[in-house]
């Protein structure tokens, strides 16, 4: 649970004061290390972007520089939440940015794929479309709760990613064509898991609007 941020004389609240690396039950910052390790994934997506598409089907270092950088911006989605939960450093912006730091680095790479015709554009623009749309919503709620990324979203995103770094490293190369057809299979798996957890949390997210208009008509 996050602890809400010292009010300053005047009631105003400064989100980046508080702790930002160690442990402890006070407020966190909201430039805590977590929550840098966080942006920092953000801004790896436009540089692994622009190594897969310099690379131009050559499949040459560049294409496997982009692939490295995609999986360990990838990885450090589970170092973030294990700093955060070990050092009690949980904040209510490191919620929200999570999922969008997965979503930047997600998108831009079916996007780049696809830009390579190496991945089908109507995949791109389905999971584009259940990722961008969740994260439309959460902005439209956030006023009233911070929805973090659920454990079916975190699966989804180990799935999507998975199947992305088939995509990029370019196994075909060294075990044949047939790797074509797994890479296909694969990603047909994370579109599903996409669009189930997708209906799920939208389901959820109703559930949740109704029992707390039922406790406030009770109320």
């Amino acid at each position: 649970m996050t602890l809400p941020a010292a009010p300053e004389p005047g009631g105003k609240n400064y989100p980046m004061r508080g702790r930002v690396a160690r442990s402890g039950d006070s407020p966190a910052s909201t430039g805590n290390v977590a929550n840098i390790v966080t942006v920092a994934r953000i801004f790896l997506a436009p540089i692994f972007i622009w190594l897969l598409l310099a690379d131009d089907h050559e499949f040459g270092l560049l294409r496997y520089l982009a692939a490295g950088l995609f999986i360990l911006a990838i990885v450090t989605d589970s170092v973030d939440g294990l700093l955060a939960r070990r050092q009690n450093l949980v904040t209510d912006f490191g919620k929200l940015l999570d999922p969008i730091a997965d979503k930047v680095l997600i998108g831009g790479a079916l996007v780049a794929l696809s830009i390579l015709g190496e991945l089908w554009w109507w995949v791109t623009i389905v999971i584009l479309v259940r990722e961008f749309g969740i994260t439309v919503f959460r902005f439209v709620v956030v006023r009233d709760r911070v929805i973090p990324a659920s454990r079916g979203g975190k699966l989804k995103t180990i799935i999507q990613a998975i199947a992305l770094s088939f995509f990029l490293v370019p196994v075909w190369l060294l075990l044949g064509d047939w790797m074509h057809w797994f890479n296909a299979v694969l990603m047909g798996i994370a579109l599903a898991i996409t669009l189930a957890t997708g209906a799920e949390y939208l389901v959820n997210a109703i559930r949740h609007s109704r029992e707390a208009h039922g406790a406030d008509d009770r109320g």
